[in-house]
């Protein structure tokens, strides 16, 4: 399965709204339907986000016409701000964007330019699908043979367009190890990322995987029924507070009040170190149909009034360890996250 696949002049993205109903590949042929694809969470996930618009952006770029380098760059900085525009909360969106601009900076020719910003985002889509291998290695230490893992919204292939994942990497490696284990999914109102999306790559991988409606997680953890809970996220900021799905806050506090262990795994490029704290970090709100209404099927009165922010901000206050591709980080993150961005330079 290719989440996410350049095919020489066009992207080309499994429609994750579709999902699971029907395995639907769309063929994108210009940087406006990357954009679209994006908001309408055809393509969805802080990292399949990321890499998704480096191969729009380099799209747009090769459409451009321009007369010269200065009027190339003009309309390249436009294009630049369409995606920076798409979703405010996912930092890879960012990452990509930036790394995007490096490449296209200080080109003598537009021709240059282009084949440089194709390079940047498979160079961007290599990265990643590297750093997915070896943050599910590094998790997959965390769990243990026998054990129950809780996880929220969508965080494997589809959520990053690569082999493994974030979260579900570290579930997908630790089954790879021979350890058995199960999962308990959450369904992740309003869009249904866990049930639609997650129990499908889970059965897909033969994982044994349970369904459950977002309020009954702490039920099962006042059973005991739960080991730990992995979640993936759309930004870390320096200190460690992590915004993932609306409803993940919820379950951190719950494995708190629980003694389950709670651990977040992504990327380093999901770390944004020139945010201070969670409350700097933009959330997303979305549109309020999402919620009134379930696959077109409207569940609430018309003229209630709704609120529908994508995010929440977990403090760091509440996370076990934050699973990273280069290690596990562990508490007190300020100093941790510090010293590992220091070793990456």
């Amino acid at each position: 399965m290719k989440p996410v696949e350049w095919l020489g002049d066009r992207l080309k993205i499994i429609d994750q709204s579709r999902l699971p109903d029907k395995v639907v590949y769309l063929e994108l042929k210009n940087y406006h339907g990357v954009i679209s694809a994006i908001v309408e969470l055809k393509v969805r996930g802080a990292p399949a986000i990321g890499i998704a618009a480096a191969y729009g952006i380099a799209l747009g770029a090769m459409s451009l016409k321009s007369a010269g380098v200065k009027q190339f760059d003009k309309e390249f900085q436009r294009i630049l701000r369409e995606f920076a525009a798409s979703r405010p909360t996912a930092v890879n969106l960012f990452y990509a964007i930036d790394k995007m601009r490096q490449a296209a900076a200080g080109v003598s020719s537009i021709e240059g330019a282009k084949k440089k910003l194709l390079l940047a985002a498979e160079t961007i889509r290599k990265h990643e699908e590297s750093a997915m291998r070896r943050l599910s290695k590094n998790g997959s230490a965390l769990i243990k043979d026998g054990w129950t893992i809780l996880t929220h919204c969508n965080t494997g292939s589809l959520a990053t367009g690569t082999t493994y994942g974030t979260a579900l990497g570290v579930i997908k490696a630790a089954g790879e190890q021979g350890k058995k284990i199960r999962v308990f999914a959450d369904e992740t109102r309003p869009v249904l990322q866990g049930a639609r999306l997650t129990t499908w790559e889970l059965i897909q991988e033969g994982i044994p995987v349970t369904l459950i409606t977002d309020n009954m997680a702490g039920y099962l953890m006042s059973r005991g029924l739960i080991d730990c809970a992995i979640v993936g996220a759309d930004r870390i900021a320096a200190n460690g507070d992590t915004a993932n799905k609306i409803g993940t806050y919820s379950v951190a506090v719950l494995c708190k009040e629980n003694r389950v262990p709670f651990y977040v795994a992504a990327p380093l490029s999901s770390i944004d170190i020139n945010i201070r704290s969670g409350r700097d970090i933009i959330i997303e709100d979305r549109n309020p149909d999402e919620v009134t209404s379930i696959r077109g099927i409207r569940i609430a009165p018309e003229g209630v009034q709704v609120m529908n922010p994508a995010f929440d901000v977990t403090p760091h206050k509440y996370i076990s360890a934050i699973i990273t591709e280069k290690s596990i980080i562990k508490k007190p993150y300020k100093l941790s996250i510090s010293k590992l961005f220091e070793e990456e330079i």
